[in-house]
């Protein structure tokens, strides 16, 4: 069934390519369909476009596919080419001419406008309340470690003194920007494009603040042509979202990885874990934060794939965007299962308690070895230049007992205003 067409004379392999995965991936706007169909219908009635039994009808049958989708039970025919028109055939053939009406001032278009950023809005939600959980853990670990000395690194060499409640606190904070961006993102693609049809609006008065109302949107896409436009446009706002989630996950991952190596020792998963060799017993690979690096980085491409689909496009609608869902749906899969398994390894990683006692890290030191030069009224560059010349000539002896007390510092992670 297409909505466009009543004739049976579409070419089966062009049908086959141009419908793509659309009745795999629709699947998971059906939901939104139905919602966004429930409010479409409300409007009409209270325009007079459907009678009350009309409209009493179709609520409820919407109502029935709707529980269908939540039981699993709802699926595209085939031959039927997407989400909207399954629904629509559904209705009709419950409903007859009501079932008919109700594709009334609207268009495919504005129909997968709207399950697109209803869709999104709930994926986001989702993700929100997954990285305050997972921030909140870092900052548990961050707490629980701020007295285990570790290592900072600059240009991946040894550089200043650190802890790992720095270390882990740092991810917290990183977190709890991301998720400022996700509910940023959020607020802006919550607005309702319904009404818009093709992109230029519709011959019936209809009333969009009214739908706007119904589904819970802040507001309107006002301009008709403008709603199309957001196509694209909300998914690279969405991706841009992902991306910059993956990017603090893919940061932590390679930490992980490297930290746990031996050459530097200072973290430790279970063994249990961890993935050995078929030819060297004695290793412990830490695949978990390899793939979850691997899948970061390439949730961090997002944003450049969803730009190479569409730069080149002009205003309006195109089929090209059908690409998009391809991209941006499976995204949300990969990151929930990412945040998933790294809020339950997380409190199973163990950190070195006594990283710092190793010779190797006595350079660590020089900065407060400077700083307490300072402190005894000594300028900074002749403390510098002190410190520098004792550790090349091998007198240099570390003053271990740091005292950074500025918020932010080892001393005062500041965790409670993360």
């Amino acid at each position: 069934m297409k909505l466009w067409n009543d004739k049976a004379d579409i070419d089966a392999a062009i049908e086959r390519f141009t419908v793509g995965r659309d009745d795999v991936l629709d699947l998971e706007l059906a939901r939104y369909d139905v919602q966004g169909s429930r409010a479409h219908a409300q409007m009409l009635a209270e325009i007079g476009i459907l009678s009350a039994e009309e409209l009493a009808g179709l609520l409820r049958e919407l109502s029935a596919i709707g529980e269908d989708v939540e039981a699993g039970r709802f699926a595209i025919e085939p031959g039927v080419e997407d989400v909207h028109s399954q629904v629509e055939k559904l209705l009709t053939e419950r409903l007859g001419d009501a079932g008919k009406k109700l594709h009334t001032a609207r268009s495919r278009n504005d129909q997968v406008l709207v399950d697109l950023r209803l869709y999104f809005r709930a994926q986001l939600d989702e993700l929100a309340v997954g990285l305050e959980a997972l921030a909140r853990s870092f900052g548990e670990r961050s707490e629980a470690t701020k007295d285990h000395l570790m290592p900072g690194f600059t240009h991946m060499q040894v550089g200043m003194v650190s802890s790992f409640g720095l270390w882990f606190g740092c991810f917290a904070e990183a977190l709890a920007d991301d998720r400022r961006q996700v509910r940023v993102t959020r607020t802006l693609i919550n607005q309702n494009p319904l009404g818009s049809a093709a992109g230029y609006g519709s011959a019936f008065a209809i009333d969009r603040d009214r739908t706007t109302e119904l589904l819970g949107f802040d507001g309107l896409c006002v301009n008709a042509m403008y709603a199309q436009f957001g196509r694209g446009k909300t998914e690279l706002l969405v991706a841009q979202a992902l991306a910059s989630v993956a990017f603090t996950l893919s940061k932590f991952a390679y930490d992980a990885c490297l930290f746990s190596s031996q050459n530097y020792g200072l973290v430790k998963l279970p063994d249990a874990f961890t993935t050995g060799s078929s030819i060297m017993p004695h290793k412990k690979n830490p695949d978990v934060f390899e793939l979850i690096r691997a899948r970061c980085n390439q949730l961090q491409s997002l944003p450049t794939q969803i730009l190479m689909v569409t730069q080149n496009l002009p205003s309006g609608y195109h089929r090209d965007f059908q690409q998009l869902k391809e991209i941006v749906f499976p995204a949300f899969a990969t990151l929930r299962d990412i945040v998933g398994i790294l809020a339950y390894v997380l409190p199973r990683i163990e950190v070195a308690e006594e990283a710092l006692a190793d010779a190797r890290y006595d350079a660590l030191f020089s900065v407060d070895n400077m700083a307490g030069l300072v402190q005894q009224g000594v300028p900074l560059r002749d403390a510098y230049h002190r410190v520098k010349a004792e550790i090349a000539d091998g007198t240099f002896v570390p003053a271990r007992n740091a005292q950074h007390t500025h918020l932010g510092s080892i001393g005062n992670l500041g965790t409670e205003r993360v």
